[in-house]
């Protein structure tokens, strides 16, 4: 039997979608330096978004307008879009208090586009993982108070991959309210090692930081402790799919690894989710083949330079059966965000 949800559903979910508000509170914290974000005027249409007096991004009114974001749905093909926080914008590096703040203006600014239009948005907040005690309220409030459906995390905290079990705390209260978590890559490691312009950052070093994130996951043995957590990976788990077959060989014939990492990392890797945002028909269908069916997702990074600009063609560009395109179109992302 169909499910409301599913019944009324006819395009596609994309669980990787950034929000930039169009304006901050101004800083009432007692530091003066804090790297509190700002929005300035930029050309039409378009806001810089200043972090300690730089520019840190221009973004358009795609990540503030829910009606122009509308229209791009649908020109798209697009039913429903999962909306997150532009990653910087998760600034853990604030001291707890501030960042507990900047966290319940972005929660609530995302639940108010959400109310909007429900019938097309759900939302992933923020929560200040550099204070964990805060963190675990932030995210009650959000998924308890503002229904949202989960947080996104970043990669690390600090340089503390997510996976380190100091962030146990959090996940278990994650698990116990059904939040999904999206973990996306944050301050990338490997920065020093890149020759070239400054966009690399997203191009070349994300996969790498997200592979590391995953990879703290399943060594860190997150999954064994909280198995119902509900998790995706951004980027197509970036890094994870080409280190993993190394993983499980290593694990297999180490008996110090199998010791230390209790699920095997192929089975750890195959109770994640992941989007599919990896611009190649050849490497969705090899993650598909990795982790199953049943765990990639649409996922473009809307509305940034180097989103997926026609994420349903992609889908029918892998050449899966009907069912197997239903469930990365919107079925596995409903699953994920508890809506089926």
């Amino acid at each position: 039997m169909t499910s409301p949800f599913q019944q009324h559903l006819c395009g596609c979910i994309d669980i990787h979608t950034h929000v930039v508000p169009h304006d901050f509170p101004a800083y009432v914290g007692s530091r003066p330096d804090a790297p509190w974000p700002s929005m300035r005027s930029a050309q039409p249409c378009h806001r810089h978004v200043v972090i300690s007096g730089n520019v840190y991004r221009t973004v358009s009114d795609q990540a503030w307008d829910i009606n122009v974001r509308r229209d791009d749905m649908e020109r798209l093909g697009i039913e429903r879009h999962v909306l997150s926080p532009m990653p910087e914008l998760l600034s853990y590096w604030l001291d707890p208090e501030d960042g507990a703040m900047l966290s319940r203006f972005l929660n609530e600014t995302l639940a108010n586009m959400v109310a909007l239009a429900p019938d097309r948005f759900s939302a992933l907040g923020a929560a200040p993982l550099q204070n964990i005690d805060r963190a675990i309220r932030e995210l009650e409030f959000a998924v308890g108070e503002l229904r949202l459906a989960g947080i996104e995390v970043g990669s690390n905290v600090g340089g503390v991959p997510i996976g380190d079990p100091r962030f146990w705390p959090f996940f278990e209260a994650a698990e116990a309210c059904g939040a999904a978590i999206f973990v996306h890559p944050l301050r990338p490691a490997g920065m020093d090692r890149l020759v070239g312009p400054a966009s690399l950052e997203q191009i070349v070093a994300f996969p790498g930081e997200i592979g590391l994130a995953a990879a703290s996951i399943i060594t860190g043995g997150l999954l064994a402790k909280f198995p119902r957590l509900r998790i995706a990976l951004s980027h197509g788990g970036g890094a994870i799919q080409t280190v993993l077959p190394r993983m499980q060989y290593a694990w297999e014939c180490q008996r110090a690894l199998r010791e230390a990492i209790p699920i095997a990392p192929v089975d750890a890797a195959r109770a994640l989710y992941y989007d599919d945002l990896l611009y190649s028909a050849t490497a969705i269908r090899a993650l598909i083949e990795t982790v199953g069916e049943d765990r990639v997702m649409i996922g473009t990074d809307y509305p940034f330079a180097i989103m997926d600009a026609d994420p349903a063609a992609r889908v029918v560009s892998l050449g899966l059966s009907d069912a197997t395109q239903e469930a990365l179109r919107w079925g596995n992302a409903a699953r994920w965000l508890g809506l089926a």
